[in-house]
């Protein structure tokens, strides 16, 4: 998914947030000139998620690392997991298993400290009220190839939504045993993205094979991320992709990917012509 003028502007002023944390006047402008050098010469099929692991790049040579989101991780990972139990009970009492927690999985995207301004537990929690559907055609073009696969590939986003995504995987085992299930994780601290570790604290490497990418971006490129990634990747027989970075980073590359994701920012809105926080399941095929 291309960089459009709307993201140039949003990604500009989310930097210019970051540069708050230079304290020297002069060496924040330089870092700025040098965010905005970095998209004057973006590439064309240069992703969202692409431009801000560039900027960190640079941010390092200013400051050092970005602001540490461990606590928030830990805060919503210890949050979902203190629901785990209530939500799980919810997801196998209905009369589709499968596709309530598709759903529920995709309400925890909205835990997104890179895309949702502020992230607020209460809007959180009233997701789960909400009445959400899932689009009939591919979640049946889902289950077929669920059906007839043997390996299926969780690609995560943010800590917290990977409890409930540990909560599908369990629904994933029981629907179709033959699956051999892979979670794929940030190969590195980036925002609020799930990490190995992460993945550890919230049992995900108790239900599924826990795998890094190898790389910290909030995304999946597949030319950046590990050669053992990229090779699970392409030979997977199911892929589902959770998050908006995911879809930016993945959505043209020729993969046959499912995605999974609410809209969290103004250009996804206007992408889909949906309103904020709408949930989107895709079905994006190989090319031919």
């Amino acid at each position: 998914m291309k960089v459009n003028e709307r993201c140039v502007k949003c990604l500009m002023d989310r930097q210019r947030h970051v540069a708050t944390q230079i304290p020297d006047e002069n060496q924040r402008n330089k870092y700025l000139e040098g965010v905005g050098d970095i998209l004057s010469k973006r590439k064309e099929n240069d992703s969202a998620p692409y431009m801000v692991y560039c900027f960190d790049r640079l941010l390092e040579k200013f400051h050092g690392k970005n602001e540490s989101f461990t606590q928030v991780k830990k805060e919503y990972n210890d949050l979902v997991l203190s629901m785990e139990e209530d939500l799980y009970k919810e997801i196998i009492s209905t009369s589709d298993s499968l596709k309530k927690a598709l759903i529920y999985s995709r309400i925890g995207n909205y835990i997104d400290f890179g895309a949702v301004s502020s992230v607020d537990t209460k809007e959180f929690l009233a997701l789960f009220d909400r009445k959400e559907e899932l689009d009939e055609h591919v979640y049946n073009e889902f289950i077929d190839k669920c059906n007839k696969g043997k390996t299926f590939v969780l690609l995560c986003d943010n800590c917290g939504e990977i409890v409930v995504d540990k909560i599908l995987v369990k629904i994933l085992k029981e629907k179709f045993p033959h699956l051999d299930i892979y979670v794929m994780v940030r190969g590195a601290d980036v925002i609020n993205d799930a990490t190995i570790e992460d993945a550890q604290y919230c049992g995900l490497d108790k239900v599924a094979k826990v795998v890094s990418n190898g790389i910290g971006v909030a995304g999946t490129i597949l030319d950046m991320i590990s050669i053992e990634a990229r090779e699970l990747l392409e030979s997977a027989d199911v892929i589902l992709a959770k998050g908006q970075g995911n879809f930016e980073t993945l959505s043209n590359n020729g993969l046959e990917v499912f995605f999974s994701f609410l809209c969290k920012c103004e250009n996804f809105v206007e992408q889909f012509k949906v309103d904020l926080y709408t949930g989107m399941f895709i079905h994006k095929k190989p090319y031919l």
